[in-house]
């Protein structure tokens, strides 16, 4: 048995939560989230909890996989996710313009990435990204796609990294 799959959800008051054949509905003041499970793991509501059972205890289910993905999507519409991105370089610098982000990460051309339905991308300052979102997976995945662009390189640290994200920089070569 999963130890985190035996937690139930605590449900906040101004949350909404649908559960209806193996799919669960969850709307909050930032938006709805909806996603479909598979028949191994029994979703209940009690009262303001939301607790998991396997179908079948012989099997070993995704028990704390669907825990921490419904209480995932409990907590991205009532707080939303959110990934900081710092940029690295000389000249290195991003503007945030509705859904596009622009980016000059040294290249011959600028970069113009198209954020999905759903995530926002912020610039505090010009070598900041701020993504929000209120789904995990996507915010982690835009931010991940960002990151690709440039990451940091080894020896000198350029690129596009996380914001808590140390970089350990390798010394060069000697002759």
């Amino acid at each position: 048995m999963s130890r985190i799959g035996n937690n139930p959800v605590k449900v906040p008051p101004k949350v909404e939560v649908t559960l209806q054949s193996g799919e669960v509905t969850v709307k909050g003041p930032l938006g709805t989230l909806t996603r479909r499970f598979g028949p191994e793991v029994a979703i209940a509501r009690n009262g303001d909890l939301i607790e998991f059972t396997l179908a079948d205890p012989e099997k070993k289910a995704m028990h704390g996989t669907v825990r921490a993905l419904v209480a995932g999507m409990v907590k991205g519409v009532s707080d939303g996710f959110e990934k900081k991105l710092t940029l690295v370089g000389v000249g290195y610098r991003a503007q945030a313009q509705g859904d596009r982000l622009n980016l000059s990460l040294g290249f011959s051309h600028p970069v113009v990435h198209q954020l999905p339905k759903g995530v926002t991308a912020t610039t505090p300052q010009q070598t900041e990204i701020l993504i929000k979102g209120v789904d995990k997976q996507a915010v982690g995945q835009v931010a991940a796609e960002i990151r690709a662009y440039r990451p940091p390189e080894p020896y000198k640290g350029k690129g596009v990294r996380y914001h808590d994200e140390r970089v350990k920089l390798k010394e060069t070569k000697k002759k």
